[in-house]
């Protein structure tokens, strides 16, 4: 479908003319006064309106106002036989994205609606692009009832609207950038951009070059200059992840700029001011490295303003039926395939497990099961060995077995190899009881003194 266009001018050959001119490229429109063409505006919406400074009754200013009110609001070039530089100020201010002066230059005229159509499609992107991350990263987004995570999004909604500086501690994989995220979102910056640098990942070169920039032939091979991630972060959120990792040296200028709330580049020395709220996340504790004279304190104070500690996911198995629920739901659908149902005998085993790699080890065991299964059912018979306690094969698997054994007592361990026989067997008692070199009435008492082995069947 072509772009539509409005045309507004008093004068029947100026309007009449664009419109032929037009209506090769564009669903041409016209209108002879303010009053036609706020009839029209309110009947369809219009991709592009042209109009005409002066006319009689209401001005093309009126025209400019009126557009830019309407729910679908259009691009607005501004003609008239009267350009001059405090008309085309007051255009702009308006609102109109360009100005053009009479006889109006068709190539020249074409070439700024292209450029406003364009523009338009762009905002509109960005608006979408807003909403999506407005979508992702809410507070919806932190999926949990336990109360542990309730606490922290109680936290998130109190701290979102400050510029307090925010420290966020937890091992690795359990949400710390998803809380930073939610924090951004929630806040005044929320339309900011939000920029994250993961610190362990640089050299101390190249990590300060990246946070505070660098002038040109500042050092060997800095051919131009570069801006860093402090001030493509200005008026929105520096996320910094695995602070602990950081130099003394870069620990000294990022706490100057906590101080001062400027920067230098390297190699420059003009002083920068910036308005950006820091976010730092660490998965080591900063009072042990202060402690051990690896962190300078003063900068340990200046970051724990605001403390999260994020528990790991060991800490809140009642969230796991959510979380699993969540991530099967929302990558079921960026693969495109059905989503698959947990019994409920694999989701006490998936519960039961201690999930080491915590949110992100989670979401790639779903990911796993969405991409290969594409639906059905997954049982507890399904399951990789490791979620139900199974030794690994191998050497070091039979010391490790031995070890956990001897921790256990021998009703535990009978019980866990019960468990492992009936699993193994997929349910068969007749195969279970072989495998223990018991008789299947003797497994059949077993199972009646542990009635929660009971669900373990075909």
């Amino acid at each position: 479908m072509a772009p539509s266009v409005l045309i507004v001018d008093d004068e029947k050959h100026t309007r009449e003319g664009l419109q032929q001119a037009l209506a090769e490229g564009y669903d041409v429109s016209v209108a002879a006064s303010a009053d036609e063409a706020f009839n029209l505006m309110d009947a369809q919406p219009f991709d592009v309106v042209l109009t005409d400074l002066r006319m009689p009754g209401k001005s093309g200013l009126k025209v400019i106002d009126r557009a830019l009110a309407m729910p679908n609001k259009p691009a607005v070039l501004m003609m008239t036989a009267y350009g001059n530089i405090d008309t085309a100020v007051e255009a702009m201010r308006r609102g109109a994205v360009d100005f053009l002066t009479k006889p109006v230059n068709i190539e020249r005229l074409d070439v700024l609606i292209r450029r406003a159509l364009k523009a338009k499609t762009l905002e509109v992107e960005v608006q979408q692009l807003h909403e999506r991350l407005d979508e992702r990263f809410s507070l919806d987004s932190i999926v949990g009832e336990s109360p542990l995570i309730k606490e922290i999004i109680e936290r998130v909604k109190k701290v979102a609207q400050s510029r307090a500086t925010i420290l966020i501690e937890g091992e690795s994989g359990t949400g710390k950038e998803q809380v930073a995220q939610a924090i951004h979102q929630s806040s005044p910056r929320a339309r900011g951009p939000f920029i994250a640098v993961h610190c362990a990942a640089l050299t101390e070169s190249l990590l300060e070059s990246e946070l505070f920039g660098h002038e040109r032939g500042s050092f060997t091979g800095a051919t131009e200059r570069r801006i860093g991630r402090f001030e493509s972060a200005d008026g929105g959120t520096l996320f910094l992840d695995e602070i602990g990792e950081i130099s003394g040296a870069i620990q000294v200028k990022l706490l100057r700029f906590l101080e001062t709330k400027s920067i230098e580049r390297v190699g420059g020395s003009k002083t920068i001011e910036l308005n950006v709220r820091l976010v730092a996340a660490t998965n080591r504790g900063l009072e042990q490295l202060v402690r051990e004279g690896k962190f300078r304190e003063d900068l340990f104070f200046r970051l724990d303003v605001v403390r999260f500690v994020m528990p790991p996911l060991r800490e809140r198995r009642e969230d796991i039926p959510a979380l699993l629920s969540h991530f099967i739901k929302s990558l079921s659908a960026e693969n495109g395939v059905p989503p698959i149902e947990i019994e409920p005998g694999a989701m006490r085993t998936l519960q039961a497990y201690a999930w080491p790699g915590n949110i992100r080890e989670l979401r790639n065991f779903c990911e796993n099961a969405v991409v290969l299964r594409k639906g059905g059912k997954l049982t507890e018979f399904d399951l990789d060995p490791r979620f139900r306690g199974a030794p690994a094969s191998g050497p070091a698997a039979g010391q490790q077995g031995a070890a956990s054994s001897s921790t256990l007592s021998v009703e535990q361990n009978e019980k866990r190899i019960l468990r492992e026989a009936l699993i193994k067997s997929r349910g068969n008692r007749t195969k279970a009881a072989q495998l223990m070199g018991i008789s299947r009435r003797t497994l059949h008492r077993k199972i009646a003194q542990w009635p929660e082995l009971d669900v373990i069947d075909k």
